[in-house]
């Protein structure tokens, strides 16, 4: 059986693109969630799959990287299904774990992503430190000024307007409006 594992890393990403490559490839169950791929990072629809595998079963991901940003997390997860008789397939790459040259290749591109990714890491952080050396912050820019905030306590106050449609008029998302008012989640019960 073909079993479909997609992820992408930020609620505001969207799984249609990997989902049609998985049913495309014959995935007869897919495993979905918005979670990031670092290696500390706790993935329990990855984590339900791997359990829902069974040997002779056959874990299809669309690109690599959707089983993490580790080699060494991505190798013990394919030994892994080694040992439990289950193979993998890339559908973006092509690698197919049942065979030599694929186990091989899946080595090589997994070694060469987290190159790519620790030089990006090294330049990023370069980068930091020179902006910081002439003065400037790093870091992403804040989605709401502090009109925009005393707006949305105003408008909080009121009881009468939802969390959704303040979030709408500020022209953000309800998760981001939660991040700036988490006490206001709390009231609304949890959603």
């Amino acid at each position: 059986m073909l079993i479909g594992y997609a992820r992408v890393s930020t609620a505001d990403q969207n799984l249609d693109l990997q989902r049609d490559a998985l049913r495309k490839a014959g995935c007869e169950r897919i495993f979905e969630e918005k979670k990031s791929g670092k290696a500390s990072t706790t993935r329990p629809e990855f984590d339900a799959a791997l359990a829902f595998l069974r040997p002779e079963d056959i874990l299809v991901v669309w690109k690599l990287d959707r089983l993490g940003r580790s080699l060494v997390e991505m190798m013990r997860t394919l030994d892994t299904l080694r040992k439990d008789g289950v193979r993998f397939q890339s559908l973006t790459e092509h690698f197919d774990s049942d065979t030599a040259h694929g186990r091989f290749a899946l080595q090589m591109h997994g070694a060469m992503a987290e190159y790519f990714l620790d030089l990006n890491r090294e330049r990023t952080m370069e980068g930091l430190k020179a902006a910081l050396a002439r003065g400037k912050k790093g870091g992403r820019r804040k989605k709401l000024t502090d009109a925009d905030l005393a707006a949305a306590r105003a408008m909080l106050k009121e009881q009468t307007i939802s969390v959704a449609d303040i979030a709408k008029r500020l022209g953000i998302t309800r998760q981001t409006f939660y991040q700036y008012f988490p006490a206001a989640r709390r009231q609304a019960g949890g959603s």
